[in-house]
């Protein structure tokens, strides 16, 4: 659903900026190199607009956390470039394509050496937002599987339960026991509603990048029913973290210079262990090669 959304507003974008540039060439004498380079410019700045209307939002309370590291202005803005990058091509590029990109998980049989891995995307995402975590986790030897959540505007507890079938499921393909979950943004509150419910009986660790565990203030900006859940101080929030403990590690990786997350310390979850990327955005952390060291360092812990 998300992929089609997204593949059908690229295309209404394209059409309406080719017939400006047919206009521009026609109408006053542009050259077509000229027209095409300007739209190709529209295009940018029409999908880059409430990405950097957030940043200052952002950078204001990342400088009232107290105890965050203090970034040079070089490093604040290569942050930003990187997660510019990092959003125009999981939203332009890899989610409107998810099944291109990413196929069929087909896991199989595993041979129970390895943790298997079950990655959970997050707030109007699919599972192409995971295309190069999972790659790279693949080719480790890692069993890796993803999940789509529908539909994109619907509760946090209704995706528990759609998790819920889909580790029943991978873990009678597979033969394993447990799962290993790792959660981006919202899927961390995803997977917390799903352990608060069912227990850890069938999960061995959970990993969140970059979740809101404490709620954003951006969410009061989103739509749906699961950006209301994810408001800061909802009654969803105070109920799931009522009483809630852990059984199993559990792991937040998040970034110094997240633009959704906001402020960036509410990805501090009570109980779990705590580790920042102070030059690292939303979504720059599902193309980040210190991510993936951390994911791997975290694995062979459990193992």
């Amino acid at each position: 659903m998300v992929a089609r959304w997204l593949r059908l507003g690229l295309a209404l974008e394209v059409a309406a900026l080719l017939i400006a540039s047919i206009l521009l060439v026609r109408l006053f004498g542009w050259s077509p190199s000229a027209a095409a380079l300007a739209a190709f410019a529209a295009f940018l700045a029409a999908n880059s607009v409430s990405f950097f209307i957030l940043y200052p939002i952002a950078l204001y309370f990342r400088w009232r956390i107290a105890g965050t590291p203090r970034l040079g202005l070089l490093r604040v803005l290569r942050g930003i470039i990187r997660e510019w990058l990092a959003f125009l091509a999981v939203f332009g590029v890899f989610q409107p394509f998810e099944r291109w990109w990413m196929g069929d998980d087909d896991v199989g049989r595993t041979d129970g050496q390895r943790p298997l891995l079950l990655l959970v995307h997050g707030y109007v995402c699919n599972r192409g937002q995971w295309w190069w975590l999972c790659r790279h986790l693949r080719a480790r030897g890692f069993a890796v599987a993803t999940v789509n959540l529908e539909p994109p505007f619907g509760g946090i507890d209704a995706f528990a339960e759609q998790l819920r079938s889909c580790i029943e499921a991978l873990l009678a393909e597979t033969g394993a026991d447990r799962v290993t979950l790792i959660a981006h943004s919202m899927g961390g509150l995803i997977a917390r509603a799903y352990l608060k419910r069912y227990g850890s009986a069938r999960v061995s660790r959970l990993i969140t990048l970059g979740s809101p565990h404490r709620g954003t203030m951006i969410a009061h900006l989103g739509l749906g029913r699961d950006a209301r859940e994810m408001q800061l101080g909802s009654a969803w929030m105070r109920r799931l973290s009522e009483n809630e403990t852990f059984a199993i590690p559990v792991l937040s990786l998040w970034g110094g210079l997240d633009a959704i997350v906001v402020p960036q310390d509410a990805s501090r979850l009570p109980g779990a262990r705590d580790r920042v990327l102070t030059d690292l955005g939303h979504l720059a952390l599902l193309l980040s090669p210190a991510v993936l060291q951390s994911l791997l360092a975290e694995l062979e812990r459990a193992q």
